[in-house]
């Protein structure tokens, strides 16, 4: 499949299941076309996204013992996965020039991202909530579009956004483990094992289109903007592992921690 017709069948269809279609073929990109920046994806009317602080807040994880809780909390990260699929798509449409190589390999990113909300969609109907029941947000679709080059996509995105999920999902897979919930906790940890692919795939790129001039650190703060920061990157809890797995320095990993200190 071309890869602008996938982004294109991701932003602009209002169909969630036409979103989140899995692609068999193989992907190609013999016509990246003209560069074009879509300001909000098309979404079905339960799926638009609401005004700000009208969609609810992540439950507090001391409250996971309400099965309605959890499922709230899955409705939420639904949201997440399916925002950064949107912005995925952006990026292809946005920014045609970039790599072959880049481009098809977040096509394939974008393959897991649709598998992540299917799966924070399925758990939350188990418990009790349709997706598209709940208002939505637009925080990370919102941030995104200040994104002015690919390098700042790779700082603010796979480094940044999920960055944090490395600590996110294994905070989240321990919350529901002591909620009695081992299926809400096996999602995250599947989802923390792409996530790590997925920041290895953003430092890769990162060094590779970086000037080399600059460090990796260097480019990485250069390329992201208020209010995101690279503290921004990181949960409640800095775990190192994951992130040694993803490729990232010692040096890098001590920037982050003095940042959070």
């Amino acid at each position: 499949m071309e890869l602008r017709s996938f982004a294109e069948r991701i932003l602009l269809s209002e169909s969630l299941d036409a979103k989140l279609e899995r692609v068999r073929d193989e992907f190609t990109d013999e016509a990246p076309g003209e560069a074009v920046q879509v300001a909000e994806p098309a979404r079905s009317v339960e799926l638009k996204f609401a005004p700000r602080r009208a969609a609810p807040a992540m439950p507090h994880p001391t409250t996971f013992s309400d099965p309605h809780r959890r499922a709230v909390a899955h409705h939420i990260m639904a949201n997440h996965e399916l925002q950064a699929l949107e912005v995925m798509a952006w990026v292809l449409l946005a920014f045609p020039e970039a790599p072959r190589d880049f481009r098809i390999g977040i096509a394939h990113v974008m393959q897991d991202e649709q598998r992540h909300t299917m799966m924070h969609m399925e758990r939350a109907a188990a418990l009790g909530v349709r997706f598209g029941s709940l208002p939505v947000n637009c925080y990370i679709w919102k941030k995104a579009l200040s994104f002015q080059s690919v390098l700042e996509y790779l700082a603010g995105l796979p480094l940044t956004f999920e960055g944090r999920n490395l600590d996110h999902t294994l905070e989240f897979e321990e919350y529901f483990l002591k909620a009695g919930d081992p299926k809400s906790a096996a999602i995250m940890k599947t989802i923390h094992r792409d996530e790590i692919s997925h920041v290895a795939f953003g430092l890769e790129w990162l060094r590779r289109l970086k000037p080399e001039s600059q460090s990796e650190w260097e480019a990485y703060v250069a390329n992201l903007h208020y209010p995101l920061r690279p503290d921004k990157s990181i949960g409640d809890v800095f775990h190192t592992e994951p992130r040694l797995a993803a490729g990232m320095s010692e040096e890098f990993m001590q920037r982050l921690r003095d940042f959070q200190q």
